[in-house]
């Protein structure tokens, strides 16, 4: 594992494709179908009302309740997530011989899920929730996770499919997995905010949501630049001249 991480710290590729994958996740919390129904997520996860999680003053052990049951969320669908980046870091391996027409491929895809992203491919934006929500508390708040991250995967699926094109191209399951869970860590850090203090966050992301068509174009565009460079193939020279550098720094001290 500590052979890994030195190895992870020193690779140019994955620091790129970490900021990425953080950004993206940060991108999808402030999305359409999430931040608009955070205090229905809350509320379910915690087994408090609406009213209860809104209301600026709680007790001590509600506020420990909403934390947790979002913690126990974030972890629900984070193991998902996680898991889909293992299975496209380890495709990447195997498929190492055929890796450039898969990138041109992969960055395809990327483009089309960014310019999706910025609303110009309706089709790829609907969502296929499951409505099906079992009884709420803390003991299901992971299992809500779970199914936060099958049912809403179409919705973040732009953010999230650019992700896992980086993780294919980092080409191991290890990679990919830190990819994915970075993702987690820009949607999930939100969720706990807003449990610690919701009034607050809510007023917060006011700002957000009067500019969430803004945002969107701008991390949109961020996919479709990614997108490009790994169909033309300057992704990976870049990777290359960073991996390079980075590996090649010294301290002073």
């Amino acid at each position: 594992m500590g052979d890994w991480s030195v190895t992870a710290v020193e690779s140019g590729s994955l620091v790129v494709a970490a900021a990425v994958a953080l950004l993206a996740g940060l991108v999808s919390f402030f999305s359409p179908c999430v931040v608009p129904l955070l205090p229905g997520y809350l509320s379910y996860v915690s087994g408090m009302t609406a009213a209860e999680v809104a209301a600026d003053e709680k007790s001590v052990r509600q506020r420990g309740r909403l934390f947790a049951g979002a913690a126990l969320f974030v972890l629900g669908f984070s193991a998902v997530f996680v898991s889909y980046g293992v299975l496209f870091g380890s495709i990447g391996l195997e498929l190492r011989a055929y890796e450039r027409p898969i990138s041109i491929v992969m960055g395809i895809v990327v483009i089309l899920l960014g310019l999706a992203f910025m609303g110009f491919v309706p089709l790829l934006q609907r969502d296929v929730r499951i409505h099906a929500v079992p009884s709420v508390g803390l003991a299901v708040a992971p299992l809500l996770g779970v199914l936060f991250a099958i049912g809403w995967t179409p919705c973040i699926g732009p953010a999230l499919g650019a992700v896992l094109g980086l993780a294919y191209t980092e080409g191991t399951a290890g990679r990919g997995a830190f990819l994915t869970f970075v993702y987690c860590v820009g949607l999930g850090i939100p969720f706990l905010l807003a449990a610690l203090a919701f009034s607050r966050f809510a007023r917060a992301t006011m700002w957000v949501r009067r500019h969430q068509r803004a945002i969107s174009l701008v991390g949109g565009g961020l996919l479709v630049v990614v997108g490009v460079l790994l169909v033309t193939g300057l992704w990976g020279q870049l990777m290359v001249e960073l991996t390079s550098w980075v590996g090649s720094f010294r301290p002073v001290v």
